[in-house]
């Protein structure tokens, strides 16, 4: 356990500079959506440190480091393309911005909270890696099942909503193609996949049931904090009636086939 704590602290005082360095970025730049590609970067950075840093079944250590890694990798890369190089400040933090008499005071605790959070949410890496066993586990064999499927729903949706973006026909046009076509937020859907995969395929190692914290948290986050509200906030301020028929005919977050929409909805007779 005492190795946990140390590695954990290490990680820790690694975060916390990392983010303290994008703050002092945002600065200048007044984009606080760097703080989203770091804490990838971080998250899976940290487990990558972990896998090599630990003495655990080599095997389970490559695989820990692959799934987390090549999520951050994939992710920090589309998120700086998305939302930080060349483009305006995402309107989540935009209009916290501009609510705040002290925001770049704000900003900085709020960047702080991200460090420790991908402390948090790189701990399957962590209890993982230290798990000595020679063979992998039937769990840990079905949670990498699940994260494939989980890292290819993401990587196709993000992929589907990047080109349509992309395409000048579809300016203030709403997605409902491929993926988004059954559900609102498919991205993060998938997204939560990953980390029930993350969190099971610790689950086999000592202390590894702590994992299970990170799907729990991230499904409040998602819904309740960073994710889903502010989307569908901004959402509604740019497209208005087009996203509340998209609202009505589309679920939220599970994909599902889509609805038809009666002629008395409102969505309808706002058209």
């Amino acid at each position: 356990m005492s190795t946990l704590i140390v590695l954990a602290g290490l990680g820790w005082v690694a975060a916390a500079a990392v983010m303290a360095a994008l703050w002092a970025l945002q600065l200048r730049t007044r984009n606080a959506g760097v703080a989203d590609a770091g804490w990838t970067a971080l998250v899976a950075g940290l487990a990558v440190f972990y896998a090599t840093e630990t003495h655990g079944m080599s095997g389970r250590r490559l695989a820990v480091a692959s799934m987390m890694g090549s999520w951050g990798a994939r992710l920090t890369i589309y998120l700086l393309y998305d939302r930080v190089l060349g483009k305006p400040e995402d309107g989540r933090y935009a209009a916290l911005r501009g609510s705040r008499a002290n925001a770049d005071t704000f900003f900085f605790w709020l960047f702080q909270l991200q460090a420790v959070a991908a402390v948090l949410f790189s701990t399957p890496a962590l209890f993982a890696s230290v798990n000595a066993a020679p063979d992998f586990t039937p769990l840990e064999l079905i949670a990498a099942a699940l994260w494939i499927v989980g890292f290819a729903g993401e990587t196709i949706a993000d992929r589907q909503l990047l080109h349509f973006k992309m395409d000048p026909e579809n300016a203030g046009g709403v997605c409902q193609t491929g993926l988004w076509r059954y559900s609102r937020h498919p991205n993060y859907f998938f997204e939560f996949t990953i980390w029930i995969a993350n969190a099971l395929f610790a689950a086999s190692s000592p202390w590894g049931w702590i994992s299970l914290a990170c799907p729990l948290l991230m499904l409040y986050l998602l819904f309740k904090v960073t994710g889903i509200p502010p989307a569908e906030e901004q959402a509604l301020r740019s497209h208005g009636s087009a996203y509340r028929r998209y609202q009505e005919t589309t679920n939220v977050f599970v994909p599902w086939r889509p609805r038809t929409l009666s002629a008395e909805s409102p969505a309808s007779l706002a058209e």
